[in-house]
């Protein structure tokens, strides 16, 4: 008589450099509209502490908002509730590594927006309708993409930090002078 286990867990084992796969959700339907995330492995602390992590934040609260603001965003075109679309959703909010509850709503935003922005595109893919309704889902498609690269660019200044501002004047010391290169102050 053999004791194997049958699909065991197996740890997951990070070599330097390579990144670990995002963290994941399963998701059991209350309705088409609603659903609960459990852990995919069933280890429910590691899971929850791998969601917290992804979201830059220490608050379950935080990390229960940011799932239903998911649920409520991340839906494939004519579908309710996506495991796929949330699971998605989760692996870009966790490469943008929010170290924060600010950059990581931005995230939960950015991620929102890209699924919006490609609902949008895949209605226009088509061209089916008036030439009114192609303009109409255009222009809604650029304007959802451009609002996509400005939450790319303000998470990035988020992350980066202050920009630094160096400002160069023009100084012409001639013969015999002097020149100070240096803040100076009048006592």
């Amino acid at each position: 008589m053999t004791t194997d286990v049958i699909n065991p867990i197996k740890p997951i084992t990070i070599t330097k450099g390579a990144r670990q796969p995002p963290v994941r959700v399963k998701l059991r339907r209350v309705s088409a509209n609603v659903a609960k995330a459990y852990p995919p492995d069933g280890l429910q602390k590691e899971w929850w502490g791998r969601l917290k992590k992804a979201l830059g934040t220490r608050s379950s609260a935080f990390v229960d908002a940011s799932l239903h603001q998911l649920y409520a965003a991340a839906r494939l075109p004519c579908s309710g509730i996506c495991e796929i679309a949330v699971n998605a959703a989760l692996a870009m909010i966790e490469a943008a590594a929010p170290k924060d509850e600010i950059a990581a709503a931005l995230a939960v935003q950015m991620a929102c927006c890209h699924t919006a922005a490609m609902a949008v595109l895949a209605r226009l893919g088509g061209g089916h309708g008036t030439e009114r309704r192609v303009v109409a889902v255009a222009t809604a498609a650029a304007r959802l993409l451009r609002a996509y690269s400005v939450q790319v660019e303000t998470l990035r200044s988020l992350q980066r930090g202050p920009d630094q501002i160096i400002r160069i004047e023009r100084v012409d010391v001639h013969d015999g002078g002097q020149a100070i290169v240096a803040a100076v102050k009048a006592s």
